[in-house]
Formats: structure tokens, sequence, C-alpha cells
């Protein structure tokens, strides 16, 4: 049904007369409930009420705080199996899960929790904590996030689920539960492949092996205590369409509560998925008693329309992850997706909404950025650096006169703010106070060391440039408070580099005793010089993969973000999930400043003190004196 000319446009007259709202919005109510009356001729009295009152419920949300997002005041109650609003769509974040299975991804204790926590602000409604059964490490985390991150009950009731994944087998439900177990809302998510190619090539079990793994596991997991079990056919996308309703069927009757379709391979097209969402809730028994989720991967750049897709076709449930990270090309993106539903879910998606507030986007996607060194592509929708950025003639002098004309988002609505809109310029003048206040503008809140730590380096930065930016602050921010467990800390660094002779580094380092050590090394360039002499005092062998570095403003004067990537020589391994085997873990880090070699060693040790506290290890520091090589 095309929706009324009355529902089309915006409400001019509530932006012209803030003081007249309640008079207003009754004017808007009568005037869009006769529209639809006339135009509407296939749908009910009592149906187009109800759309009216749910347009005029939406209009009172966003006048009354403008800085929430309006889907996320009206959160529905959770129930496992069912959601009592039918127009509301579940977020289900993957980006600590398969996210992190993005090589270079490796993430600490420290770090996921900090995530979760962030997840929380953003209001996602389950956080896919990890893969418990993949190391130690892993279990530790997903049981860290469960107690901390899944008992902050906020005001509203809200707390997210925590899920932990397992394949089908007794080990890792088991393992799932015991880490997850301890938050409020705890649950198990087991998956097993269910295409022919996987079937017969890596399972090497028939059809109805399959079946009764899978009906046994979900019994499993229930028996175990875990009323809250979601079960993913694996490659759904490519399997047989009423093998499919079998096993969906039985695993319903075995206790699941959520059955998640996966586009494993990034195989189907948009239509096709929708009509996989479809048919499945057409023809699976017991298909009403349950939530039907998508997982889609991004292997064509399909993944964002398959989600979307999916959900108009009845999936309520949506596995994302932040910045569209993941295996191979990665996941639907949920900032992607959430302002698909925002933007567009009124108005042709048939009033699919979230409860996402999504001025949290901007601050979330910059921290997973930053943890996981996986840099964001400048034309990246939504959170990209050039999302809202306008170069061409026509565009400027369209966005001078009305920046409707060019922009479907405003940047302030995922919590962006451009520099050149903000009221207050920093500089070598400014105080701390107006420091605060513009890190609040930006959507940062630190404690008083942490903002200590950041005001002296910004006041170093502005001695030596005329104006900061936002970009520099934002650079400066995640140097200092998007770094891993300080085990070793850079003091000081003199580099000799040219044409006229080797390139010597003396570096001087501050381990977690507090304990001060030198070395000097010769090398290549003043990067690798450096770097040897860390390795010198670290004695922690490692190898650099990658390395890279970018500047953060324009001009000679710019700080430059370096990010580099290496591999421990000793064994950093886990347990990949889907195929089982023990892949080696890689560990990022990032540095910042206005010295590009200085920039430089801080991100290798950021990456070194990632490394040596992934395993909590226990570092043997040698007597305090020089080291040479």
């Amino acid at each position: 049904m095309a929706m009324p000319a009355a529902f089309s446009r915006p409400n001019q007259f509530l932006v012209r007369q803030p003081n007249s709202q309640f008079s207003a919005r009754h004017r808007i109510y009568s005037r869009n409930l006769q529209a639809l009356k006339n135009s509407s001729r296939s749908l009910s009295f009592r149906t187009a009420a109800d759309h009216v009152s749910r347009i005029y419920c939406c209009q009172k949300e966003s006048i009354v705080s403008n800085s929430e997002s309006k889907s996320s005041i009206r959160r529905p109650p959770y129930i496992p199996n069912r959601i009592p609003d039918s127009s509301y769509v579940r977020i289900f974040d993957t980006t600590l899960r398969d996210g992190e299975q993005s090589p270079g991804a490796s993430l600490t204790a420290k770090e996921k929790v900090d995530i979760a926590r962030q997840l929380t602000k953003l209001g996602v409604d389950i956080i896919e904590a990890g893969f418990p059964a993949a190391s130690k490490e892993d279990f530790e985390a997903v049981k860290m996030i469960a107690k901390e991150v899944g008992n902050a009950v906020d005001e509203d009731g809200y707390v997210p689920v925590i899920c932990g994944l397992s394949r089908c087998n007794e080990k890792d439900i088991r393992t799932a539960w015991e880490a997850v177990k301890y938050s409020k809302r705890p649950r198990i998510h087991t998956f097993i492949a269910t295409s022919e190619i996987h079937m017969e090539h890596k399972l090497r079990k028939t059809r109805e092996q399959v079946i009764e793994i899978a009906r046994n596991m979900v019994q499993f997991a229930r028996s175990l205590g875990c009323d809250d079990v979601e079960f993913s056919p694996e490659d759904a996308g490519r399997s047989d369409r009423e093998f499919l309703y079998q096993i969906l069927g039985e695993v319903i009757k075995a206790g699941a509560t959520t059955l998640n379709i996966p586009d494993t391979v990034g195989y189907t097209m948009p239509f096709e998925f929708g009509k996989l969402i479809a048919d499945i809730k057409s023809n699976t028994p017991g298909i009403e008693n349950v939530i039907i989720s998508t997982h889609c991967q991004n292997d064509l750049g399909l993944a964002t329309a398959n989600t979307v897709a999916g959900a108009c076709a009845g999936a309520r449930q949506v596995e994302v992850t932040i910045n569209g990270i993941g295996e191979r090309a990665g996941n639907a993106s949920l900032e992607e997706v959430v302002m698909a539903l925002q933007c567009r879910g009124e108005h042709v998606l048939g009033g699919l909404r979230t409860g996402i507030n999504s001025r949290h986007i901007f601050l979330t996607s910059k921290m997973v950025e930053e943890y996981t060194g996986l840099n964001v592509q400048p034309h990246k929708a939504i959170v990209g650096a050039n999302a809202f950025a306008h170069e061409s003639g026509i565009h400027q002098d369209g966005m001078l006169k009305h920046k409707g004309t060019y922009e479907i988002i405003a940047p302030e609505d995922i919590g962006y703010e451009r520099s050149n809109d903000a009221g207050i310029v920093l500089g070598k003048l400014s105080g701390r106070h107006a420091l605060k206040s513009r890190l609040v503008e930006l959507g940062y809140e630190l404690d008083n060391e942490k903002l200590d730590n950041v005001f002296w380096r910004f006041k170093a930065v502005a001695e030596q440039k005329k104006r900061v930016t936002d970009a520099d602050i934002r650079a400066l921010v995640s140097d200092e408070v998007f770094q891993p467990i300080v085990l070793w800390k850079l003091l000081d660094l003199q580099v000799t580099c040219g044409t006229l002779g080797l390139s010597t580094a003396t570096v001087k380092l501050l381990d977690a005793d507090g304990e001060e050590h030198i070395a000097c090394a010769v090398g290549t360039g003043p990067v690798d010089s450096a770097y040897k002499a860390v390795d010198l005092i670290v004695k922690e062998p490692a190898t650099l993969l990658e390395y890279s570095m970018t500047a953060v403003t324009e001009g000679i004067d710019a700080i430059a973000t370096t990010r580099v990537l290496i591999r421990g020589e000793k064994s950093y391994t886990a347990t990949h999930a889907s195929t089982g085997e023990s892949v080696q873990r890689t560990f990022s880090g990032i540095g910042a400043g206005m010295d590009i070699v200085v920039s430089s060693v801080k991100a290798y040790i950021g990456a070194l003190n990632k490394m040596l506290g992934f395993h909590g290890v226990d570092i043997k520091v040698t007597e305090k004196k020089t080291l040479s090589a």
C-alpha cells in the first residue's frame, strides 16, 4: 500500500512553533487521521488510527528529548521467544565474537569489557561476548562481561542479554554456559552446518545425523538451566529449503527460542534472502513460538541490504557488528542497518524500529576502530571520514542554502559534530574547562586522571599549532584512552639518522614496577633502529606484519597516527569457531604524535603491551642497566 502524502513530509509546523506543541500535535493527529481515512481504502479505520497514533507518539518523543533517538524510548519488555511490539527489531551485536575474527583484531579482556559497556550505552539488545571454548582467555573475557556488564540494570530496567557462541557439542555448550550464566539474561548460541557442501566435506555427516545432533544439543543447553537458546543452521543461504524447515522445526520442539538464519558466505541476493525468511516463516512448524534472526556476511557487499530485506520479511532480530568488521569481507554493519531503519522505517519499511540510541554510534565506531586497529575506510557509510564531507561546488552551494539538500542524516544524529560548527576554538590559551567542554560535545566522558593526561598532551600540541582541531583532539584521546594495560611505557627517545651514517636509536622505557630501562640499537632507519632497541628491553620476540601512518589533519604540523600489526613468536592461539582449526593471533597498536618516530614507537609498544597482557604474561625485567646492539 502506498503511504499517504501526509506521512511523507516532515512536520514543519512543530519546528516553527515549539511553544504550541500540544495544539500542534492535536491538529497533526486529526489531519493525518483524516488523510488516511480519505486515501487508504484498503486500510480499516482502526488500523489507520493505530498508524497515526504511532506517528503521534514518535513526534511527541522527539520533542521531549532531542538528545535521544526516538526509538530508544520505547523498548518493549524482554521475553526470549517473543516481542510484544511487532514492529520492534532486536539488535544482536557480534563485534566481540565474529568481529574479533578479523585478522589483527585480537582484543584483550579489558578492551572487550570497555566495548561491551559502550554497546550498552548504544542500547543493543544482545551482546555476543565471544566464543568461550576458543581459549582460556576468551572464556574469562566472556565471564567478566557477563558479571560486570550483564548485571548493570539501568533505571528503565534495560540490561543487555549476554550471549556465548558454541558448536553443537556438549563441551562447547557447557563452557559457554559456565561463562554467561552470571549475567541477568544469559543466552547460549549454538550452531551446526546444514548445507550439502558443509555436511559432506566439513562435517562428513548425513542429514539425519545433523538433525539428531542439533535437537540433542539444544535440549542439552536447556537442561543446564538456560532458558534462552539460539540455534543457527550454518550456511542456511545454500541449504535445501525442505531440510531447513525440518531441522528448524525439531530445534523449536527441543526448546530453541531464537532461530538465526545465516548467509554464511554472503551468497544470496536481497530478494532471495527476503524470500528465504518469508518461506521459513510460512513453512516451519512452531515458528510462531520463536524469534527469527538474520546473520549476513558481506562477501558481495550485500550484507546490509540482505539484513533489511530479512527484517521486512519477518525477522525480528538482526546480527550485526560495529563498522561491519568480521570474517573475510565482514558482516552487516550495525550503523548502516540501524540508520536505514531509523531513516526509512516509518515510511517504507512498515514501521520497523530499534532501541538504539544513535547518538552513541560515532564514539562506539571510533572505540572499535582504535581497539581493533582496523581502519574505517573514508567513504564508509554513516561513520566514514567523508560521510558528511561535501567538496563539489554544487553540493556546497546546496548545503549552504539548506543542509537537507544533500544530507538525509544529520551528523548530530550519530554523535558526530563538524569542527566548523563548534562554538569553541581551542588553542594554546585554552584551559582545562574549555577542553573538557569540547570533549563532552564530542561524546567523551573522561575521569579526572584521563582528562589530566589528555590536557597536558593537548597543551603540548597547542604550543606548536595555532589551532587544535576536533580531529587532533580525537587522536589525542585515542592515544591516551584507547590503549591496553600499560606494561611498558615510553619515557624518552633519541634517534640519529641521515645519509652520512647508520641510523641509531636510544630508547628509555618504564616497566610495570616503575623501573627504567635504556637500550641502544642500529637499524636501516630511525623506526627500525628504535624498534630493535625496544626489543632489547622487552625481550618478547615479535614479527612486524603491517605498518601504516596517516596525517590526522592537513599541514606540516599535523598529528601523525601510526598503526602496527605484530605476531608473537610464542604460541598465542585460539580455536576458530567455524572450522575448529587452531589459529595464531595477531595484535595491533596505535600511537599519535607530531613526531612520526615517537608515534611509531608508541604504536609498537602498544601492540607489545596488548600481546603481553593477553595472556597476563609475567614480565621478567632485567636489572636496570643500559643495553646496546
